[in-house]
């Protein structure tokens, strides 16, 4: 059976979603200063196919036709990102007005044509300038962070439906100061902790910042998540399990949600725990109006590390495609957290090695992929989640950070050469989806 708009609740928002230093390009124009991200890929080795986002999808030019896009596809709503460098080119004190000019350009241009504007202030895209003075490791980031936040919504206000503070702490963090995949390309955990901690206190102080300049606008946080499930019922599989969940999810969702830390991740952490002065841990709790949940995977948990459940789809990215985590995850979250705000699956998508056949872009694990997931979403609706709305990831190909341009995750197709837009088949199923109108789509067929 084809899922429609009556599967999900009454103002249930659906729409896109995009992130700035991905799409926009003009990466020297108009005052903005450099990125980590500017940086990071012009180091060897850093990005798979050695591109960057200095043009990416060219949005900056081509905003107003990239509206019409998603105007044309029936979506509610544009969930976009601010570029801080242009914003601050030197991430604090002097405001680059041309910048802000730019995103209330665009602002309008969806209020023009009936899309919600839902803003994200940072989706990894640091000022240079900053990570030079320690990046996020500093904690005087976090309140540079808050400057910023006050000076876009001070701008922008309630014209804006919702602000996210953050895009995925933990990539920022433990992806970007451990692991060292993304901007700034470090490993050292003890950083990567520190990070952590200020990313969610900028959060805190941001939110602090701009409840005074909006009235209407939800102010919130955005956090990949993924449920860690046991390889067995063994008791060292389980432990595995709950360790990964503990380090990936509840380090960030339980400060938030809970004013603390949990005490068992905390242990395992050791001397590597970032320092946490007096009062932080209240300002990152602080209630919010929404929390925004990305989801793209599960992950399957042994003692002898990750397992790769046989049997399984696999995106283009090497992640299993497994719907029911998305459900599961909802309902935990709303059975583990009293506090939990109401929620927004802000995005949620996959990679295919989609290639042009004529004048469309047959893909159609694309389409089953999106089908199986909201159906996810709607049982999670149907069990009592206060789930408002779906993000799609992405409206179009664009620069996927360490990998370049290699992946694909867009509803619509992009010719780099020349920035022709091509929807491809899983935009009109979105569209028919959206719309209510006939689609020329086949029906997805569950794997």
């Amino acid at each position: 059976m084809t899922i429609t708009r009556n599967d999900f609740p009454d103002g249930f928002v659906f729409g896109v979603a995009t992130s700035s230093y991905q799409i926009e390009g003009a990466a020297r124009e108009d005052g903005r200063g450099p990125s980590i991200w500017d940086t990071f890929c012009r180091e060897p080795g850093r990005i798979r196919d050695a591109s960057n986002g200095d043009v990416a999808c060219d949005h900056y030019h081509r905003w107003p036709g990239d509206l019409d896009l998603i105007r044309g596809l029936g979506a509610d709503a544009y969930r976009f990102s601010v570029a801080w460098p242009r914003i601050q080119p030197d991430g604090k004190g002097r405001v680059n007005s041309a910048g802000l000019d730019f995103y209330e350009r665009l602002v309008d241009g969806m209020l023009e044509r009936g899309l919600e504007p839902h803003a994200t202030l940072y989706h990894w895209d640091l000022p240079q300038a900053l990570q030079d003075a320690g990046g996020w490791v500093s904690r005087d980031t976090a309140f540079h962070f808050a400057e910023y936040a006050h000076v876009v919504a001070g701008r922008l206000g309630d014209r804006v439906v919702s602000y996210a503070t953050l895009n995925e702490p933990w990539c920022s963090s433990i992806l970007s100061y451990q692991i060292g995949e993304h901007a700034p390309g470090l490993r050292d955990r003890r950083l990567a902790l520190a990070a952590a901690h200020h990313l969610l206190l900028g959060h805190g102080e941001a939110v602090a910042a701009m409840r005074g300049l909006v009235r209407e606008a939800g102010l919130g946080i955005v956090l990949n998540l993924q449920p860690a499930y046991p390889a067995s019922d063994r008791g060292e599989d389980v432990a595995a399990a709950r360790l990964a969940d503990g380090t990936f999810n509840r380090w960030f969702l339980d400060p938030l949600l809970r004013a603390e830390y949990p005490e068992d991740i905390w242990e395992a952490y050791g001397a590597d725990v970032p320092e946490v002065q007096p009062g932080d841990l209240a300002r990152i709790a602080q209630p919010t109006d929404f929390l925004g949940v990305n989801y793209y995977s599960r992950s399957v948990n042994g003692a002898s590390g990750n397992v790769r459940p046989a049997g399984s789809s696999y995106t283009q990215m090497g992640w299993e495609v497994y719907p029911q985590g998305l459900t599961d995850l909802l309902v935990r979250l709303k059975g583990d957290y009293p506090d939990l705000p109401p929620l927004f699956i802000t995005e949620n998508g996959a990679a295919y090695p989609d290639e042009p056949s004529g004048d469309r872009v047959h893909d159609p694990e694309r389409v089953r992929y999106f089908q199986a997931h909201l159906e996810a979403v709607a049982r999670a609706a149907r069990q009592g989640v206060d789930v408002r709305g779906y993000f799609a990831w992405s409206l179009m190909d664009n620069f996927e950070w360490a990998y370049g341009y290699t992946r694909r995750f867009g509803l619509v197709y992009v010719d780099y050469e020349t920035q022709a837009r091509v929807l491809k088949d899983s935009a009109r199923w979105y569209r028919a989806l959206l719309t209510g109108q006939p689609s020329d789509v086949p029906v997805a067929a569950d794997d």
